[in-house]
Order: structure tokens, then sequence, then C-alpha cells
């Protein structure tokens, strides 16, 4: 089937066998992605590589994120733009509380996690009716800017694997770097010194998505396959890292001293160097 993405999730083309009619972002979550690209674009130079293959297009999709820092939300966005994607995201729902910011996430369409409550189980209901309605799902399965002191992946949560096990959708990894350069992790004079200073330094920002995670081996309703599947898509997330710090393979070279550092969720894996010690 013929397909193109553009103001859709992932939408049908013109032509080709019916499907589902594809969700179409409303015109504010359009408008603030250009607005994101443009952004990113004033404080560093974007490089975006790979895409999501062409014979997906059009079915049910979640995207995997690393969580670098608090400016590759934006990154990541203007990335989606560059691939003529509109994404559905799922963000704590923090930010939904607040008076304006919840406002708008709201109108883009995008769904709130309450990770310390059940209702952390109707936003999966929510994104799994979001993907059955053809829009593109993406999360961090982090659940956080990820404190591992080489600033590789941590072990994920299992919610992302649930959802693509329960709903069949195919889970697309994509590994960002850069991002944590744009704005410091806490602090508000240092976030926007950082920021301002990025103006001037014009980091790169890259942005990488890698091939599907095979998950069809898994049986849904098989103990321990949330588990197993959260594993593979992290691996895969950290291999769609690696050629994107070539030049940083053990510590990251730019250091965030108001990031605390800890190795309690660090996961296996052989880019181990030293580490340092944890800060909090």
């Amino acid at each position: 089937m013929s397909t193109v993405a553009g103001e859709h999730g992932v939408g049908p083309g013109p032509t080709g066998t019916a499907t589902v009619q594809a969700w179409r972002a409303p015109l504010v979550w359009r408008v603030l992605m250009v607005a994101a690209r443009v952004v990113v674009g004033c404080v560093g130079r974007l490089r975006v590589t790979g895409d999501v293959p062409e014979s997906l297009r059009g079915t049910p999709v979640v995207v995997a994120v690393n969580h670098v820092g608090n400016f590759d939300p934006l990154v990541l966005v203007a990335a989606m733009r560059v691939r003529r994607l509109a994404p559905r995201l799922l963000a704590t729902a923090g930010l939904f509380r607040a008076p304006v910011i919840g406002r708008v996430l709201r109108a883009c369409g995008h769904i709130p996690v309450n990770r310390r409550s059940t209702s952390a189980a109707d936003a999966l209901h929510e994104a799994e009716a979001a993907l059955a309605a053809g829009a593109l799902v993406a999360l961090y399965p982090e659940g956080r800017i990820g404190l591992d002191p080489g600033m590789w992946p941590e072990r994920g949560k299992t919610g992302l694997a649930r959802l693509a096990l329960r709903s069949g959708a195919t889970v697309l990894p994509v590994a960002q770097w850069g991002a944590h350069e744009v704005v410091a992790y806490h602090g508000a004079g240092a976030m926007v010194a950082r920021f301002l200073g990025s103006v001037v330094r014009r980091p790169v920002l890259r942005v990488h998505f890698g091939p599907p995670v095979p998950l069809d081996d898994l049986p849904a309703d098989a103990p321990g396959v949330a588990l197993r599947a959260t594993e593979r898509i992290m691996s895969a997330v950290t291999d769609a890292l690696e050629p994107l710090r070539v030049d940083e393979p053990r510590l990251p070279r730019h250091i965030d001293a108001t990031r605390p550092l800890s190795t309690a969720r660090t996961a296996d894996r052989r880019h181990r160097g030293p580490v340092p010690e944890e800060r909090g």
C-alpha cells in the first residue's frame, strides 16, 4: 500500500487498499512542531538519520526514545518534523496540571502519565486507542532523564513493551545525542545561561531512527515477556545511540555539574568505562 507521512501520525496514501483513517494532528500541534524546528535550529545544528520504513507507514508504531536532557523533547519533535511525522507523546501528568502548558498539551492530543497511581494503566489504554486510530505514539521507556554516569540508556520500564505487545504495534528505536549540551539539568540560572551559550556554540544535535525491534517471537501472555521485550527495546535504543557518539564511547565529553549521577538503573552492557562517583 502506498503511504505518506505528513500532518498525520503515519497516514495512508492516495492508493492501495482501505485502512483505518490515520489520526490527524490538530493545527496547534502542527504549528508548534514548526516552532520547535525553528528554535532547535537557533541553538544547534540538527542532524537526522534513519527514518520510519515505508512499509510501516499507516500501521501502528511506537517510538522508544532515550532521554538525555530537558531540551531533548524539542529536538525529538524537530526531528519528527524533518521526517514529516506528527507523534502523540506520552508525558508526565505534572505537565498537564500546569495552567497553560497543560491546556496546550491536551489540545495537541498528547497523553498524560501518572506513574505513581493506578491511572498509569489508563494512559496505556489511551495510547492503545491512539495506535488503533492511526497515530504514531512516542515515549521515553526510561521514564526519566537518565542519570547513568556514562549517559547510556538505563534499564527501561515495562510500560512501552506492554503497550506494543497488547496492540501489536511495531517498536521503532530512536536515539538522540547532544541535547544535554543545550540546557542544564537543574537550576533556572544554569538552564538559562547554558541555553543562551548554545546560541553561540551551536552544538550538533543528532537523532537517529533505528530499525524496528523484533518482538514477534514473544507470546504476549507469557510470564516475564514484558521484561524480555523491554530489554530488547533498550538494547536497540543503545545500538542506535552508538554511531551518534563514536567520539565519546565511554563518558560524555560535556559534563553537566547540575546533573546527579546514579548507577541504580544502569543497564548491563559492554559500554563500561571508568564510572564517576555518584552525586545527588
